[in-house]
């Protein structure tokens, strides 16, 4: 299946065409029949000689309906361009060009209509003029009139040569179906269409609305008024959706593969058309079947800055255009450049960031991406729809090749810096090293670790992590000195003696090498495993004396370490303040 699309001035005979080229009605409303102008979007398809079938979207001629046409064809890949023979061209097909041009659509036709009102070669001579100024180029033209059926098989056969020009579609990407219609049908609920551009839809999918994120799933599919279990693009399709009230979505809305698009109002872009600097304050962004209000900032030659009044699914590469309400016109066709751009704080920023751009031609470049982000997570680069083959640092964190090398010399020397000002600490926190690095991920600062740097406990240093040799040595005396009495702590005056001050007794507890039980209370590390295997050998339950006696130490040292074993669940106190090793009978 292919779409197209019709573009061209009020009443010359875009609809009578489709009709003609279909047996079907696009007009959809009583009004636009009444009045025999459309002023909605309209759909129709048939099956060409070829034996493809070829659906066309119909679009409103009518300068107030603009917004309208735009929603049809932002997200449709061909372009039927219809003028009268007997008028020529037209202010509306002026502008429906700009639109097409700034889109950036390539493939099409140029259909004269009314060729039995007026010779065409005039009026076509004239709009291949004006088309091939534009990226639309050089197109295949055919002279027709829907009344008598002239120039209609000859039309066709032109259709099934411009259909087998497009590219193919791209059906493994992920799936982002701008909304162009929504309405609900009784006993099936809320249902919308739009032209499906890549992927493909089931029924059972679960995808998420671009405006709110919230999932809904897929009850049905209809493609050309079949229903189907499978869709795949490019199509038009009608997508019955499970839960959803109808009042919650609407037109320039999108459904879209979860977790594969991001939601931005903040993008970078580059403008193809007017001046930056001649450009008025707000204007109106057409993407898809979306039209936001956009503020734009000028940054610097043909680049801009656009703040929309929502956020909206975009990637980088994505063609849209901006257009003033106001004065009917088209300003220009623009390509994103950056969807997650950086703010513009600093006095010179704006056109610092406009140097930037310029090296950037909106097509997903991963390896420039990372040069310029540095860090960022694998997931954030595919919702901007950034993707490659580039192994993660830790987790999905990519980098920059010459910024983590650059990290890394960064951190030995912030490891020595540290030592240099803790030096009885065995190794800098991972935490502390995060944030003089600036990184945002405390698992980035421990992939960084390298020889001759060592992680170990949550700190980072050189070499083993060990004591420092004086806290060492005075640790080892007092090893030797309680060997025979490990229970017994020694007094205060005794740890300074032996070199043992407060910071040198809390490095060596930071380490392990000491068990803090009180202030001033400390005991070699294995003495709380010991004391358990010495407490189980006493008739149960025992009192905190039969303890003391048992571990021949003092009140000053058997109260703190009795608590610490209930902390740690090996011991329970008793109602009566007896205690009990935990499993021992």
């Amino acid at each position: 299946m292919h779409v197209v699309a019709t573009a061209g001035h009020v009443d010359h005979g875009k609809s009578t065409l489709v009709r003609a080229l279909t047996g079907m009605e696009p007009d959809r409303w009583a009004e636009e029949r009444r009045r025999g102008m459309t002023i909605d979007l309209g759909f129709a398809w048939t099956t060409l000689p070829t034996g493809c079938t070829i659906a066309f979207v119909d679009v409103p001629g009518h300068e107030r309906f603009v917004p309208n046409m735009l929603a049809g064809v932002g997200p449709v890949p061909a372009v039927l361009v219809v003028v009268a023979a007997d008028e020529g061209w037209m202010p509306q097909s002026a502008e429906h060009l700009a639109a097409l041009h700034a889109l950036g659509v390539s493939h099409g036709l140029l259909v004269v209509t009314r060729a039995d009102l007026a010779d065409p070669g005039p009026a076509t001579a004239q709009a291949r003029a004006h088309l091939a100024a534009t990226s639309l180029g050089t197109v295949e033209s055919v002279a027709v009139s829907a009344v008598t059926g002239v120039g209609l098989p000859e039309l066709r056969a032109a259709l099934g040569r411009l259909v087998g020009r497009l590219p193919a579609p791209q059906v493994d990407q992920p799936v982002r179906l701008w909304i162009d219609r929504a309405f609900t049908i009784r006993g099936s609920g809320t249902v919308v269409t739009g032209t499906l551009g890549g992927g493909r839809l089931r029924v059972g999918d679960e995808l998420a609305l671009a405006t709110t994120g919230e999932p809904v799933r897929v009850r049905g599919l209809h493609r050309l008024g079949a229903a189907e279990q499978q869709v795949t693009a490019v199509a038009r399709v009608a997508v019955n959706l499970r839960g959803v009230p109808r009042d919650r979505l609407g037109r320039g809305d999108a459904l879209l593969t979860p977790d594969a698009f991001g939601r931005t109002d903040l993008l970078d872009v580059r403008l193809a058309g007017d001046p930056a600097a001649e450009l008025p304050a707000t204007l109106t962004l057409h993407v898809g079947s979306a039209a936001v209000p956009a503020r734009v900032r000028p940054l610097g030659g043909d680049t801009l800055r656009l703040r929309l009044a929502r956020p909206l699914p975009l990637l980088v590469g994505d063609r849209a255009l901006l257009r003033d309400p106001g004065r009917h016109h088209v300003c220009g066709g623009v390509t994103v450049l950056d969807v997650a751009p950086p703010p513009l704080a600093r006095r010179g920023a704006a056109a610092a960031r406009a140097a930037v751009l310029t090296g950037l031609h909106g097509r997903p470049d991963l390896a420039g991406e990372l040069r310029r982000r540095r860090l960022v997570r694998a997931g954030e680069l595919t919702r901007m729809g950034v993707t490659g083959d580039v192994a993660p640092v830790v987790g999905d964190w990519l980098a920059d090749p010459g910024h983590w090398r650059q990290l890394g010399v960064r951190l030995v020397e912030e490891v020595t810096a540290w030592a240099g000002a803790h030096p009885l600490e065995p190794g800098a926190p991972v935490e502390a090293l995060r944030r003089r690095l600036g990184l945002p991920d405390r698992a980035l600062v421990e992939a960084l670790v390298r020889p001759p740097l060592t992680l170990r406990a949550g700190r980072i240093g050189v070499g083993d992590l060990g004591l420092p040799e004086p806290v060492a040595r005075a640790v080892d005396r007092v090893r030797r000195e309680y060997a025979a009495h490990p229970f017994r702590a020694p007094e205060a005056d005794r740890l300074t003696a032996l070199g043992l001050g407060p910071r040198e007794v809390g490095a060596a507890v930071r380490a392990g090498a000491l068990l803090r039980l009180a202030e001033n209370v400390v005991l070699l590390p294995d003495a709380a495993d010991e004391a358990v295997r010495v407490l189980a050998r006493l008739p149960q339950p025992f009192t905190l004396s039969a303890a003391r006696q048992a571990l021949d130490t003092t009140r000053r040292v058997a109260v703190p370490l009795l608590e610490l074993l209930d902390r740690r669940g090996v011991t329970r106190r008793l109602p009566d303040d007896a205690r009990e090793v935990v499993g021992s009978g």
